[in-house]
C-alpha cells in the first residue's frame, strides 16, 4: 500500500508559478515510477508529467512542455511539479499517481492516486 497526498495548489495569476508536491509513505518510494495527472471539469482525466524512479528519466504531455518539470527527492519520499508560465487551460484538479516498474502514461496503469489539489488560474 502506498500513501500520496498532494499540497501546493492554489490559485495563481496567468504567467505566474506554482509548485505541487506530493508525499508519500508506506512502501518503498525509490522503487516506483511517479506520475501526474489533472483533471479539468467536463474532461477526462490527462497525463502531465512522470519520472522513473531513479529520476533519470522524465515525460511530459504536449500541453505543458517546456513550462513544467517534474522531479524527486527519494530522501524525502516527494516528488514535485513546478509549473511556470501558467495559462487559464492549466486550471483542474491536479493528482499524484504512483506505480512499479517502468513510467506510463496511461492513467489506468497507475495503481495508487492522491486525493488531489486544485490549480485555478483566472482568465
Amino acid at each position: 500500500q502506498v500513501q500520496l497526498v498532494e499540497s501546493g495548489g492554489g490559485l495563481a495569476q496567468a504567467g505566474g508559478s506554482l509548485r505541487l508536491s506530493c508525499a508519500a509513505s508506506g512502501r518503498t518510494f525509490s522503487s516506483i515510477a511517479m506520475g501526474w495527472f489533472r483533471q479539468a471539469p467536463g474532461k477526462e482525466r490527462e497525463f502531465v508529467a512522470a519520472i522513473s524512479w531513479r529520476g533519470s528519466n522524465t515525460y511530459y504531455g504536449d500541453s505543458v512542455k517546456g513550462r513544467f518539470t517534474i522531479s524527486r527527492d527519494n530522501a524525502k519520499n516527494t516528488v514535485y511539479l513546478q509549473m511556470n508560465s501558467l495559462k487559464p487551460e492549466d486550471t483542474a484538479v491536479y493528482y499524484c499517481a504512483c506505480k512499479s516498474g517502468s513510467v506510463t502514461f496511461k492513467t489506468n496503469d497507475y495503481g495508487y492516486w492522491g486525493q488531489g489539489t486544485q490549480v485555478t488560474v483566472p482568465s
